[in-house]
């Protein structure tokens, strides 16, 4: 019986040639620069960054229902709407107004990917920041720009939100 081949130095820098060559050219993107120093944060950027992505390729995503994905993009397209009004209000008006705020939200949701999916629609939406993720995943901190009712916010979080991903991503 033989043993494996060990992966050649290149595959193991790269494990992913796509995602470092994507990563490389939205940094010279971002950067709007071919200078020398963008090209070297770009080539170290695509260095450091995929083993960290391949953490998440070690948790294969199950999809459940993709029916509450249209009702899901209109919900967090009207909440994003309203809340850049809100925030621009906010903003306008009276600093004393303001009542920032962070809230611990209780997942009841434990795939990764629905979880990344949470967070992202939270950072989205104006005023609202996904900010840490507990070590178990049980508990997502949001900051809040202005926070009148924590647990209103919760549970508003938890069922226009979290519900449907749940169906998508059980």
């Amino acid at each position: 019986m033989t043993s494996p081949r060990p992966r050649p130095f290149w595959r193991r820098l790269y494990p992913s040639l796509p995602l470092s060559a994507t990563i490389f050219a939205f940094w010279l993107m971002l950067t709007d620069s071919l200078g020398f120093s963008a090209v070297v944060m770009g080539l170290l950027m695509a260095t450091v960054v995929p083993p960290f992505a391949a953490r998440l390729d070690r948790e294969f995503a199950r999809i459940g229902s993709l029916r509450p994905i249209p009702k899901m993009l209109l919900v967090a397209f009207w909440d994003i709407v309203r809340s850049n009004v809100r925030v621009a209000g906010q903003v306008l008006g009276r600093e004393a107004n303001i009542h920032p705020g962070f809230i611990w939200v209780p997942l009841d949701m434990a795939n990764i990917h629905g979880i990344a999916a949470l967070t992202s629609m939270i950072t989205l939406t104006p005023g609202t920041v996904s900010a840490e993720l507990s070590d178990d995943r049980r508990y997502l901190l949001v900051h809040v720009l202005h926070l009148d009712d924590p647990q209103a916010l919760i549970d508003e979080i938890k069922q226009r939100y979290e519900k449907p991903l749940m169906e998508i991503f059980p």
